[in-house]
């Protein structure tokens, strides 16, 4: 991983708890030295289809938002501003200006919590799931306000709540993306 920015802080020397750095990293999806966030996304979006998931959104969200704002302020603590390449090049395009609190790669238990805020309520469609995935990482790279602001908030919740803002932007476009495409295309494109 290479850094990128003020806050660049070296790590550390406190050691974070293994369950604690599984949580925040997606179970170590966040490891993988490029495009973190999108395989963290990812893990949200394939655990959500284990059976009898979709039932239990709302409440996986709260508690994995509160077990997140903790593991990822943990790690954030431990690891310091660090990004991968990807996300540096990525938050340098889209994101440009200091970072007030660190909000390293690795942690990706927003992007689930994200995504999982996206998914709430959909159906059960590919298309569905597809739009849900695309809208949210464009969400959360762009940080529209105020996500961008919340992101500034120190420690876990900072890291946390602009990817619940990401989520709750990507839920609204999907719902209205899902009315709208039938009336342009007919309804055979929603499978």
């Amino acid at each position: 991983m290479s850094g990128s920015g003020p806050n660049d802080e070296p790590p550390r020397d406190r050691p974070v708890p293994f369950i604690t750095r599984c949580i925040a990293t997606g179970f170590f999806a966040g490891t993988i030295p490029w495009a973190s966030g999108t395989f963290g996304t990812l893990v949200g979006l394939l655990l959500s289809l284990l059976p009898g998931m979709h039932g239990l959104l709302l409440p996986l969200i709260v508690l994995f938002f509160f077990v997140g704002v903790y593991a990822a302020g943990a790690v954030a603590r431990a690891e310091g501003g660090r990004l991968t390449r990807s996300a540096a090049a990525a938050k340098a395009v889209f994101q440009p200006g200091p970072q007030a609190h660190p909000d390293p790669s690795i942690v990706v238990i927003d992007e689930i919590v994200g995504i999982w805020i996206t998914l709430y309520g959909m159906p059960g469609s590919v298309t569905a799931y597809v739009l849900s995935f695309l809208a949210f990482r464009i969400f959360d790279v762009l940080k529209p306000e105020p996500a961008r602001w919340v992101e500034q908030l120190p420690g876990g919740w900072g890291i946390m709540l602009d990817d619940v803002f990401a989520g709750l932007y990507a839920n609204v476009t999907v719902r209205i993306l899902l009315l709208l495409i039938p009336l342009v295309t007919g309804p055979m494109l929603l499978p």
